[in-house]
């Protein structure tokens, strides 16, 4: 296990950011794995939506934990949206972690935000932070102070080295796009910094800028569905289908691990 959870911190540090794409199931993981990718990260919007439950309610522990399981058996590093720990007390969060890391995986995503749309309260959040980071995966903090309504802004910096201080490996800002904010936070803190993939703000752009991983969220998935309403569109209409569909060949032999 050290040795997956240190080539996958070194991927922080080396070159370019690390550029994490996003699955939501086990096909897509198997694609991104022979596409090459590094390291590849879940979605727990896509998670959820896939399994047909609400994003970020601890409705998909246990399909999480499946899907974490078939990714592990890829030779790629993987790290786990896990929302918000699945769970209020450090020890059920603890739990959880260890069976990822029993499981093969790298790291895991863990987020302050909550169903209702607030942020948790600091101290309690750090206590989870601590618990993620109990079996020695690669924990990235991610504070939702840029996404959710209403949240304040202000508390971004304060968040981020309470977490930082609670043994977080990355810091994680979400909606966060203002080129000076995020040079300012990449400078402040040690820690690799981690945004989400913006078209206005290409990689080369936040390398400057000091990000150290740039990962795609949801906008895999969202592309996938949007792909399939266009094709589906498309026989509708009898118009020419969407360029670069795969097989059926290629597309069957996702089902099967990486081999």
């Amino acid at each position: 296990m050290i040795d997956r959870v240190e080539r996958f911190r070194q991927l922080h540090r080396a070159g370019a950011p690390l550029v994490l794409p996003n699955a939501w199931d086990h096909a897509s993981g198997t694609a991104l794995a022979r596409a090459g990718f590094a390291a590849i990260g879940t979605t727990s919007l896509g998670v959820a939506a896939a399994a047909g439950s609400a994003d970020a309610t601890g409705a998909t522990r246990s399909t999480t934990l499946h899907l974490a399981r078939r990714l592990a058996r890829l030779p790629v590093l993987v790290t786990v949206d896990i929302e918000a720990g699945f769970g209020s007390r450090p020890e059920d969060v603890a739990a959880l972690v260890a069976e990822l890391a029993d499981a093969g995986v790298a790291g895991v995503n863990i987020e302050d935000g909550r169903p209702d749309g607030t942020l948790a309260p600091l101290a309690d959040q750090c206590e989870l932070v601590r618990a993620a980071g109990s079996s020695g995966l690669f924990v990235n903090a991610r504070t939702d102070t840029y996404w959710l309504a209403g949240a304040p802004v202000g508390q971004t910096g304060r968040r981020l080295a309470a977490y930082r201080d609670a043994g977080a490996d990355g810091l994680f800002v979400p909606g966060l796009r203002d080129p000076a904010t995020i040079a300012g936070l990449a400078r402040e803190f040690a820690l690799p910094l981690n945004v989400l993939a913006m078209p206005e703000l290409p990689v080369a752009r936040l390398a400057e800028l000091g990000v150290r991983r740039v990962s795609t969220g949801s906008l895999l998935f969202r592309a996938a569905l949007g792909a399939a309403l266009d094709t589906a569109r498309a026989v509708a209409a009898g118009a020419p289908l969407p360029a670069g569909l795969p097989s059926y060949d290629e597309a069957a032999s996702y089902a099967a691990d990486f081999a």
